[in-house]
C-alpha cells in the first residue's frame, strides 16, 4: 500500500530524475526497478562482503538492474559486491562528511590519553576484540604509576552485544561506557580524544567515520580491511583484523609516540619525521577532499548528464 501510493506521488510529481540508495532494499528503492520509474534512475551501492538478498533476488536482481540509468559506488569493495551480483559498471564515487562540523569546536574534557569508539556493539564492529586489547594495553602500563593520569576508552554506541561486554569489562577509570551519543557530543568526543579506534573485522564498504576522525584532527587506528584502506589513504595505522595482540601494540604505539606514523603509499602521507602534527594535517587535508560540498558537485554533474541523455 505504501509503495503504490509513492510511486503515485513520483509519478504526479515528475521528476527530472531520482537517485537511490541501496537499489535493492526492500521498499520504493527496489519499486523503483520492479516497476516503471517516471524519471531516470541513479543507483549508489554501498552494500560490502556477501548479501543474502542478492542471493535471494539472483537472476531477477540483474534484470532490474538494467533499469538503473546510471550506477554508482562509495568504494572500491562496494564495486565488487555490486559487479559479483549484478553485472554492469560502476562510477566510484565516495561518502560525503560535513566538514565544517569540526571547525572552531570545544573538545570534550579528557582526563588522560583518551581513545574512542563509535559504532554499533556487534561483532562485526570488533568491540570485543578492542576491548580485549585495551586489556593487554593497560597491563603493560605505567607498571610503577609513573603516568600523570590513567588511558581511558570511550565506548559510545549500543547493540546485542552490550550486556555481555560490558560484564566482561565493566564501568572502571579506564573505560567508559558511554551509550548513544547525540551528534554534538560525538564531534565533541571525536575532537576531544587523542584517537580513534576503528577495529571492525570486515564488511566495511567504505569507512566514514575514519574521515570524521581526521576532520576532527584525531589519529586514525583501524583494521587493515579493504573499505578502511581506501578511506584511510595511507594515513591511519592500520592492524590486522581481529589480532587483539596487535591492535594493543598499535594503540600503545600512537600513545606513546613509538609507533611510526608512516605512509606505505609512497606520496601519500607525512614521513615520521614530520610527526604527530605532519600526520594530523595530512589526515585534515585528505578529510577535506571528501566533503558533502564536493560529493554533491560530483552528482549534479551526472544528473544533468542522465537527465540531458533520458530516452535519447
Amino acid at each position: 500500500m505504501a509503495l503504490r501510493r509513492a510511486m503515485a506521488d513520483l509519478r504526479g510529481w515528475i521528476p527530472d530524475v531520482i537517485h537511490v540508495h541501496e537499489p535493492f532494499a526492500p521498499g520504493l528503492s527496489f519499486g523503483l526497478l520492479a516497476g516503471r520509474s517516471p524519471a531516470p534512475v541513479i543507483g549508489t551501492f554501498h552494500r560490502s562482503g556477501g548479501s543474502a538478498l542478492y542471493t535471494l533476488l539472483g537472476p531477477v536482481a540483474r534484470r532490474a538492474a538494467r533499469h538503473l540509468t546510471l550506477r554508482c559506488a562509495v568504494s572500491a569493495a562496494a564495486v565488487a559486491t555490486a559487479e559479483h551480483a549484478l553485472g554492469g559498471t560502476y562510477d566510484i564515487l565516495f561518502n560525503g562528511i560535513e566538514v565544517d562540523r569540526f571547525t572552531g569546536v570545544e573538545p570534550w574534557p579528557t582526563t588522560g590519553p583518551t581513545a574512542l569508539f563509535l559504532g554499533r556493539h556487534e561483532e562485526r564492529k570488533g568491540l570485543a576484540v578492542l576491548l580485549e586489547a585495551w586489556d593487554r594495553y593497560l597491563a603493560g602500563t605505567d607498571p610503577n604509576g609513573t603516568l600523570d593520569a590513567a588511558p581511558v576508552l570511550w565506548v559510545a554506541g549500543d547493540g546485542p552485544e552490550t550486556e555481555r561486554l560490558r560484564q566482561r569489562h565493566p564501568e572502571s577509570e579506564s573505560v567508559r561506557w558511554l551509550g548513544v551519543l547525540n551528534e554534538e557530543e560525538k564531534v565533541r568526543r571525536l575532537v576531544g580524544a587523542d584517537l580513534l579506534c576503528a577495529p571492525a573485522l570486515g564488511g566495511e564498504s567504505f569507512g566514514m567515520v575514519l574521515l570524521e576522525a581526521m576532520a576532527a584532527r584525531t589519529v586514525v587506528v583501524a583494521s587493515d580491511i579493504d573499505g578502511y584502506r581506501d578511506a584511510a589513504g595511507g594515513l591511519a595505522v592500520l592492524s590486522p583484523p581481529g589480532d587483539a595482540p596487535a591492535l594493543s601494540v598499535a594503540l600503545g604505539g600512537v600513545f606513546d609516540g613509538v609507533l611510526a606514523l608512516q605512509s606505505d603509499q609512497p606520496g601519500t602521507g607525512p614521513d615520521a619525521a614530520s610527526g604527530r602534527s605532519g600526520w594530523l594535517e595530512g589526515g585534515s587535508a585528505r578529510a577535506a577532499g571528501w566533503s558533502m560540498e564536493s560529493l554533491a558537485g560530483q552528482y549534479e554533474e551526472r544528473y544533468q548528464a542522465v537527465v540531458v541523455g533520458y530516452g535519447s
